[in-house]
């Protein structure tokens, strides 16, 4: 498996002792929130003032944007706004390679935990202390906002019921107990930031999820309030479309994590079928030996055998393939603190990081 690529641009800018140097003496965890943007010019403005400046237990905050290829100035107006770093696609990728990029990015500007959330303000800055409070008690290594969605009122019933079956599948997937397995609205501590990879180019809301459970992290949900919707959503234009979209994912996922219960239950189900109408020729020759008739069945309980085989097959491999993924996995998140150790030597000689662009505004500090 090859490691997650993002197309940043290289404009760089010597980092400031402020923004991206090292703070040695800092007492407490440093917080990076990040925002993933496309065109959000209009909305970015109430995102950043409703941010906290200060969070008790949190030693400074910085706030990294991805620019996921705008065409409306958001980038310009992020270094306006005073926002500390930027990372950059030249052309849009998606929301999924946005969340990875940013996670990458947040790993080498030194992060403790990272809060991710959306740029169109639905989620509430207050909050954002709620978020990491399990985190900061070591209770948890992943905390996800409940945004009770039941209670949002420009959702349609039909989108509460995908809600909490999506949920309710993501939890029977991972093993953790989410309630809001689509919130974006997300807290992390640097393990599970350098553990998680996204595999899709859609979302990276449920296939995380699955992957914290696969690696043992600790999940927990906090019970949020979301803002008044100020536009449509940009990841689908349809309910079917989201089906679609998301239903590939998790199939995906099932395959990827459990692939001998996946091709295994396919394969059992081919070879039953099989088997019956095997049964049925069988039944019906014994019947009338002298004719030869139902010789449909028998071929298409044939054909149902051999391909429950090769999807049995097809299983064993998965399961070569995902043990060796699993090591891959191990070794890219290696790889990641390293990259993150290398940042960091980078960041005491005041030299700038690649692909990251820092404005030099001064992180965010608790008054003395």
């Amino acid at each position: 498996m090859k490691a997650p690529t993002t197309e940043l641009t290289t404009e760089l800018t010597p980092a400031p002792s402020g923004s991206a140097g090292p703070a040695p003496d800092r007492a407490g965890p440093k917080l990076i929130i990040q925002i993933p943007c496309l065109n959000e010019r209009d909305h970015l403005p109430g995102t950043l003032a409703d941010l906290p400046r200060s969070i008790p237990g949190v030693a400074q905050i910085e706030v990294l944007v991805i620019d996921d290829g705008s065409s409306d100035g958001t980038r310009e107006l992020a270094v306006e706004l005073g926002v500390h770093h930027i990372v950059r696609f030249p052309r849009n990728r998606g929301l999924a390679a946005a969340h990875s990029a940013g996670l990458d990015a947040c790993l080498r500007l030194g992060a403790d935990i990272v809060v991710n959330t959306d740029a169109d303000n639905q989620y509430k800055g207050e909050d954002i202390a709620r978020l990491v409070g399990p985190i900061l008690d070591g209770r948890a290594d992943i905390t996800v906002g409940d945004r009770q969605t039941d209670k949002i009122a420009h959702f349609s019933w039909l989108k509460r019921v995908l809600q909490r079956w999506g949920s309710a599948l993501v939890r029977r997937a991972s093993g953790v107990s989410v309630t809001d397995s689509t919130s974006g609205f997300r807290a992390m501590n640097r393990k599970a930031v350098s553990t998680l990879f996204v595999h899709n180019s859609f979302t990276y809301t449920l296939e995380t999820m699955i992957q914290a459970g696969k690696a043992g992290l600790v999940v927990d949900n906090v019970k949020i309030e979301t803002n008044p919707q100020t536009r449509a959503s940009r990841l689908f234009s349809s309910i079917p479309e989201y089906l679609r979209r998301n239903g590939a994912v998790i199939f995906r996922a099932y395959g990827m994590y459990w692939p001998v219960q996946t091709f295994g239950f396919m394969a059992a189900l081919l070879v039953l079928v099989g088997l019956a109408l095997g049964g049925r020729f069988l039944y019906f020759y014994i019947l009338e030996p002298g004719v030869s008739g139902h010789v449909q069945s028998l071929q298409v309980g044939v054909g149902a055998v051999v391909l429950g085989f090769v999807v049995g097959l097809m299983a064993f491999l998965g399961d070569l393939l995902a043990a060796n993924r699993r090591l891959n996995e191990e070794l890219l998140a290696r790889v990641r603190r390293l990259d993150a150790d290398l940042a960091a030597d980078k960041r005491a000689r005041g030299l700038a990081l690649e692909g990251i662009l820092s404005t030099g505004a001064e992180p965010w500090r608790p008054e003395a």
